[in-house]
């Protein structure tokens, strides 16, 4: 009765009225008239707004993984973490309302959306892992690497999207550069 189309077009509008109003702005009445259809069709696919809201974490969960998936392994781990954090930054530009989902705390994941979120990670903690093993990085377990990795690129993106980056400067200027000194901050080959 009701079709995947519909379901991807309500789930988008929810993800604009959580990220514009956080979760309270979003009632499955408003939902429904945004997205031209009935608040029966928005029970039919989710259940009720708790349902909505998990679909919706997992669909900005499922998205942000498959973009870094994309990324893949080369013999060069520590450029491949360099280019998840290009992907990230661009999967938070074309899609914003379902990175705000994924980032915000809209309500407590369910194990298996939770789980689908921790996974983003682990391209980035495999990049590590193959640049240690090469002997090319150091300084901690990979997990630890990984997170201030992801710490610098999510902290620019952020100030990106929020519009906060002071008068006079751009991160698109020195995102990558800011990348690379994160990494090579972790290499064997930084001066002691």
């Amino acid at each position: 009765m009701h079709d995947d189309a519909l379901r991807a077009r309500l789930l988008e509008h929810a993800a604009v009225l959580v990220f514009d109003g956080g979760v309270d702005a979003l009632s499955l009445r408003r939902l429904a008239a945004g997205a031209g259809t009935s608040t029966t069709a928005v029970y039919s696919l989710f259940g009720n707004k708790a349902g909505l809201l998990e679909s919706l974490y997992l669909e900005a969960a499922r998205r942000f993984g498959a973009r870094l998936a994309q990324v893949g392994a080369t013999d060069d781990p520590l450029r491949d973490i360099v280019r998840l954090g290009v992907v990230y930054r661009e999967y938070a530009r074309d899609e914003p309302h379902l990175f705000g989902v994924l980032f915000a705390k809209v309500d407590e994941p369910s194990d298996a959306a939770g789980a689908e979120a921790a996974r983003t990670i682990e391209p980035l903690v495999d990049a590590v892992r193959r640049g240690q093993g090469a002997g090319r990085l150091v300084g901690g377990p990979a997990e630890s690497i990984a997170l201030a990795c992801w710490g610098v690129a999510h902290g620019l993106v952020s100030l990106e999207l929020a519009g906060s980056v002071p008068a006079g400067l751009d991160v698109a200027t020195g995102y990558e550069s800011a990348l690379w000194a994160m990494v090579n901050g972790w290499s064997s080959n930084r001066p002691s």
